[in-house]
């Protein structure tokens, strides 16, 4: 009977070693593409007229809002990586995480659940767009999905946001997202956890009515008091990312501050 529970256990073992090793391998692959992407996709000049402009700025200048209005665009060129993948549709940035990713959207939210950015299998998956978005026709809610890795690859970064010390750093309150005609600029006021559900992921609204419904809930939700304002004429960015294996997610919203067209 010894010897018999001495192989179980040597098999357990086993199977954990591989499990490990080819979670090891997946991460790897996964980084690598981002580095490589990263490195070739440099900033790319363009001799085109740009406009800028500072979005649905709030009434009260003590809204903290009014902190990022001189914040620089994140400037990434998305043709190397729409040469690899064309269903690229974007590029998000979050500064002083490992959040650096081309972004990806196919006909439905499942495939790259677990696909690679270049389509192979892999429990990492990718980056990618809710399939009811447009980043060149912004929703009044435009969701985007990622898995939260141990090795804080993909949104494995969101995690650190539930600590309210995370965001003293004020830089620590922006995303930056580009698409193939805009550069974009967000700014974080709602942060929570929630069981699983279909509400904060609500992309279109009846009436202002039932959107000025949806922010209240969402920002009433956070952990956090950002201390700025939302109304009807804002556009929301959502980040979406598992928070264990019992179904919670980890949920970061933010308001466009100012874009940049091409």
């Amino acid at each position: 009977m010894k010897i018999k529970s001495t192989y179980i256990l040597a098999f357990i073992i086993l199977i954990c070693s591989i499990s490990i090793l080819y979670w090891s391998y997946e991460n790897y692959q996964s980084n690598k593409i981002a580095i490589t992407l990263k490195e070739v996709s440099t900033k790319e000049e363009k001799n085109i007229e740009i406009s800028e402009e500072l979005y649905n700025p709030p009434a009260n200048k003590d809204d903290s809002s009014y902190q990022y209005i001189d914040e620089k665009f994140y400037h990434i060129s998305l043709n190397e990586a729409i040469k690899e993948n064309n269903e690229t549709v974007g590029w998000i940035n979050i500064p002083n995480t490992k959040v650096d990713y081309p972004i990806v959207q196919t006909a439905n939210n499942d495939y790259y659940l677990d696909h690679n950015f270049d389509k192979t299998k892999s429990n990492s998956g990718w980056i990618y767009l809710d399939f009811r978005n447009d980043l060149e026709n912004l929703n009044r809610n435009t969701i985007i999905y990622g898995h939260n890795r141990k090795d804080k690859s993909m949104f494995g970064s969101l995690k650190d946001m539930l600590n309210e010390d995370y965001f003293t750093n004020k830089d620590n309150h922006l995303i930056k997202l580009v698409s193939k005609t805009q550069n974009t600029i967000w700014q974080i006021f709602s942060v929570y956890t929630i069981s699983k559900e279909y509400y904060y992921l609500t992309t279109n609204f009846l009436n202002n009515e039932s959107y000025l419904k949806y922010l209240n809930t969402i920002q009433g939700r956070s952990k956090i008091n950002f201390k700025t304002s939302v109304n009807e004429n804002d556009k929301v960015l959502t980040l979406s990312t598992c928070k264990d294996n019992l179904g919670h997610r980890i949920v970061i919203h933010a308001k466009l501050l100012k874009k940049e067209t091409f």
